[in-house]
């Protein structure tokens, strides 16, 4: 006996889900993950040393409470009841793959974006359909054709790798124009013009996720919720794990509700070196897509990127070289601060003088 046949015959076919490099603190700059450079509020850390101190002997909140309230409160939400926590943004969605899509069933997602969706599919031994971006990065007609056996339709917005949005109207038609649930996942959302939360209350099928791991940088707490109608809401949470989020987490999550002076604050530096990233780096020769996101996707023309990402890690610098098949290659690049975005670009520009010199 082989010592995987015991295992479901799904898992031996699947791959699995390949993270960005996680190097010890400190000794790399991070432009790979699309974390939040910049500390969490002052009130985030003060709300973890209370918790700390806490009755941690003791199961915490299984419905996470105290966050979804202020979470309704934050969102402009009817109330509580429209809200699910999760122990990031992944737990939810590996929720609602759980809770939508059956074995043999089917779920949809964009092409290229997220390749976690995927791997939830593989592990419920679902099938998935990936249908391509038309050329401006907008989903064409066919991402809103419905049939008997699609469960799911995913759609991250702004999207990743290339940090562009569908506009809240064009997911409005998809929404109707499909018989099974649209799910938006939101992850990147608070560095973006126009969010799809109105859209919840006007469509029962239509679903938001979101996580704090991006835009509060609260990637090391892992918390993430769903936004639906209550009705919703009642029935993913039977498949939740039974405490699914920690103590730690949960006040975590709920003092950040609570800062968004913080958040537009911080949202818009960003976004401010995003678009200084952008320009430098069409200024290098680079190809860059207008992003809505805390990161930016290039490529250039050299067709190099293999090399530059290997180049750029070599001087511990770490960024994403992506390569989607039948679609092509190029370099997701995070949003960190002004000095170690400038020291990317200095490098990448040490690469492309070395490479133009060596001709």
């Amino acid at each position: 006996m082989s010592e995987s046949s015991f295992l479901r015959p799904a898992l031996g076919k699947m791959l699995p889900y390949a993270p960005g490099e996680q190097p010890p603190p400190g000794k790399y700059i991070k432009l790979n993950t699309n974390e939040n450079p910049y500390p969490p509020p002052s009130p985030v850390v003060e709300a973890i040393r209370s918790a700390a101190g806490g009755p941690l002997n003791r199961y915490p909140d299984p419905m996470a409470t105290a966050f979804r309230r202020a979470a309704a409160e934050s969102l402009g939400l009817p109330g509580p009841e429209w809200v699910l926590a999760g122990n990031g943004s992944d737990e939810i969605l590996t929720i609602l793959v759980r809770g939508l899509v059956g074995e043999g069933q089917r779920l949809r997602l964009p092409y290229p974006s997220y390749i976690l969706y995927r791997t939830l599919a593989d592990i419920q031994a679902a099938n998935w359909e990936q249908v391509g971006f038309d050329p401006g990065w907008q989903p064409p007609d066919a991402f809103g054709q419905s049939d008997s056996d699609l469960r799911l339709v995913l759609l991250p917005n702004p999207n990743s790798p290339s940090g562009t949005v569908v506009p809240p109207p064009r997911v409005s038609e998809l929404a109707e124009s499909l018989d099974c649930p649209l799910v938006v996942d939101e992850a990147y959302v608070d560095f973006a013009e126009q969010n799809c939360l109105e859209l919840v209350q006007q469509n029962e099928r239509v679903m938001v996720t979101r996580t704090l791991s991006k835009s509060y940088g609260l990637a090391g707490v892992r918390f993430g919720f769903l936004v639906a109608q209550p009705q919703v809401i009642s029935e993913f949470a039977k498949i939740k794990d039974s405490y699914n989020c920690d103590a730690l987490s949960i006040a975590a999550a709920t003092a950040a509700m609570g800062c968004g002076e913080w958040l537009r604050e911080t949202c818009s530096k960003m976004n401010v070196t995003r678009e200084r990233l952008a320009v430098r780096l069409t200024e290098l020769g680079f190809e860059v897509t207008p992003s809505q996101a805390n990161f930016v996707w290039c490529t250039h023309p050299s067709g190099h990127h293999e090399a530059m990402y290997e180049y750029l890690r070599n001087n511990q610098i770490l960024i994403r070289y992506m390569q989607f098949p039948s679609w092509g290659d190029g370099l997701r690049i995070s949003v960190g601060t002004d000095e170690q975005v400038d020291a990317c670009l200095l490098v990448l520009n040490r690469f492309l003088e070395q490479v133009s010199s060596s001709k």
